[in-house]
């Protein structure tokens, strides 16, 4: 029961703990909602390191994972969702390199408590296929050019058309993320919802999906969504300008400058708090500003709009075709196009040419003849135009090529080694060096225990003699030379094996060999079996030298021996003759 009880409050713990973090950053003190609501769901997303996953790349997870197949209104249960997830972060570790991954176990923990309390609040351990994408699809990274086209190939027909029941579903299962982080009073989901998206529109295809969605300002329901991805792009955004608030030097990430006040701008801290000085106020209208430009750059591109070398009014996003947009379930890659891509690019490059030059029919604002550069802008447009046009189709035609080359190199190698005879004869050359060398290693360790055998063949010899000795001496006084030589023999030939050959002897080399050889052998660090033999067979020759030489001196030994008895028997002898002659009896 202590058990159970510790696991449930850890459990407890783990699900509060993202929303004690998110409470720790103090998001609360942020005037506008929309702001508030962005930051909130930012510091979710980099939390769970949702923001290092690419929406392609959680298109190919869900394709692995089997759901592309499955309806969107079925049920998967928390342990499935959690094996999604696993897979998830685990292929992103794999992409990343190794000294910026992640705890994936820490993101799949807060990410799971996180989805479970989104949208399983109830407790009911289940949530629907299309929760999960939409949820992942709208949190994950990328560009939210590519999460709509994905989100519009899960709400359409197979005709391309906008199924509104299915974009309901959507708002519904979306709006539960403001929800989640405690905004739900300002973007929470009411039934009315899809008409204030499209009050007018009947049939709704992609281009106006993308139009409404992408506008300046989008939908109020979801005003907080390009929020979160324009705060994801100007984080590390710096400005060289003084706060007028606050009196910092310099900004980081957006600025905001009023549309009254002269000169008056305020960092994002400032101006998300409402702070005000001077003769400004909150109510004045503030422009937001994403990136810094210098006077110099300002200038230059007021020029050239006045002079019309840039487009006005360029579309918030590609013009794609009215065509039924394909399911994005499959793996993206940016190698290559379809063919069918390609000429809808040139199409789009087309008439975005073709829109350049009426604008440059219909303008006023020519440059005036009197000026010292008179030049033709449509046509550099159009000659850039083209020069664009062909470097798309060189690095398209580079890419086919590649691939084709990759293709071939990755195919099978026994081909390719069977068309290759050197490569054939260099591995038949190398078997054979290979078996070669292998025999004669036999050789070499047959030889080296030969050699070994005959050394503890001498070594017994020498024991032998030695013993003899002492039985022949007995302890005399004349046994010296002998007795030193059998306590010093083994001495020399042990310390000389030891020090000549620091090798360990392998056992299928000594086989056979008695304990005096393996003892002398023994010590030492490894060395290969080439030094070993040549250690061995040095060892070998010295220990001969040092038999021979004691040989001698127990021949010498044994001589002078000799010599001593046959003078001793000699005296004697003599005496005892001596003897005789002086004491002969007399009777």
């Amino acid at each position: 029961m202590i058990e159970e009880g510790s696991k449930s409050s850890k459990a407890m713990v783990e699900k509060r703990q993202l929303f004690m973090e998110m409470r720790a950053q103090n998001f609360d003190v942020i005037r506008l909602s929309t702001y508030r609501t962005a930051c909130k769901l930012r510091f979710v997303q980099k939390r769970c390191n949702l923001h290092l996953v690419d929406v392609w790349n959680m298109i190919e997870a869900f394709r692995d994972n089997g759901l592309s197949t499955l309806d969107h209104n079925a049920e998967i249960n928390v342990s499935r969702l959690e094996t999604i997830l696993s897979s998830i972060f685990y292929q992103l570790n794999k992409r990343l390199p190794t000294t910026h991954q992640i705890n994936v176990d820490q993101s799949i923990g807060l990410l799971l408590n996180f989805i479970v309390a989104t949208y399983d609040s109830e407790g009911h351990g289940k949530l629907t296929v299309f929760a999960m994408k939409a949820m992942l699809a709208t949190m994950c990274g990328g560009k939210i050019l590519d999460k709509l086209r994905y989100i519009f190939s899960q709400i359409s027909d197979s005709n391309g058309v906008m199924i509104f029941a299915k974009f309901d579903q959507f708002l519904r299962e979306v709006l539960k993320l403001p929800t989640a982080v405690f905004e739900g009073p300002s973007f929470g989901y009411t039934e009315h919802s899809v008409r204030t998206c499209f009050p007018q529109q009947k049939k709704i295809l992609l281009n106006t999906f993308l139009d409404v969605l992408m506008a300046d300002p989008p939908p109020q329901c979801l005003v907080w969504l390009p929020l979160m991805h324009r705060l994801a792009n100007v984080e590390n955004v710096f400005h060289p300008v003084e706060c007028s608030y606050c009196q910092s030097e310099s900004m980081m990430g957006f600025r905001y400058r009023c549309q009254q006040c002269h000169g008056y701008q305020l960092c994002q801290s400032c101006f998300w708090r409402g702070h005000a000085s001077g003769p400004h106020s909150n109510q004045h209208q503030m422009k937001e500003h994403s990136s810094w430009k210098s006077p110099a750059k300002k200038l230059s591109h007021a020029i050239s709009k006045s002079l019309g070398c840039m487009p006005i009014g360029e579309p918030p996003h590609p013009v794609f075709p009215e065509a039924a947009e394909r399911p994005q379930d499959l793996v993206h890659t940016s190698t290559l196009e379809s063919p069918s891509r390609l000429d809808e690019e040139h199409r789009l490059i087309a008439r975005y040419a073709a829109r350049l030059a009426a604008e440059a029919s219909n303008s006023t604002q020519c440059p005036p003849t009197d000026l010292s550069f008179n030049f033709d802008a449509n046509k550099q447009q159009r000659q850039l135009i083209a020069e664009l046009e062909n470097k798309n189709r060189e690095i398209l035609q580079e890419i086919q090529r590649l691939r084709l080359e990759h293709e071939q190199a990755s195919q099978p190698t026994p081909e390719k080694a069977q068309q290759n005879p050197t490569l054939l004869a260099e591995l038949r050359l190398l078997r054979h060096r290979k078996d070669e060398l292998e025999r004669r290693m036999s050789a070499l360790q047959e030889s080296r225990r030969e050699l070994m055998v005959q050394l503890e063949g001498l070594m017994r010899l020498l024991k032998d003699e030695e013993q003899k000795q002492a039985t022949q001496t007995g302890g005399s006084p004349h046994s010296s030379p002998s007795h030193s030589a059998g306590c010093t023999m083994p001495m020399p030939i042990r310390s000389t094996s030891a020090g000549s050959t620091p090798t360990h002897t392998p056992q299928d080399c000594l086989a056979g060999v008695g304990d005096d050889v393996l003892d002398a052998f023994s010590q030492g660090v490894p060395r290969n079996l080439r030094n070993d033999l040549l250690v061995a067979a040095d060892s070998i020759t010295n220990t001969m030298s040092s038999l021979v030489k004691e040989l001698h001196s127990v021949d010498d030994g044994l001589e002078e021996e000799e010599e001593h008895m046959r003078n001793g028997r000699d005296k004697v002898s003599s005496l005892k003759h001596s003897g005789k002659r002086h004491s002969t009896p007399s009777y």
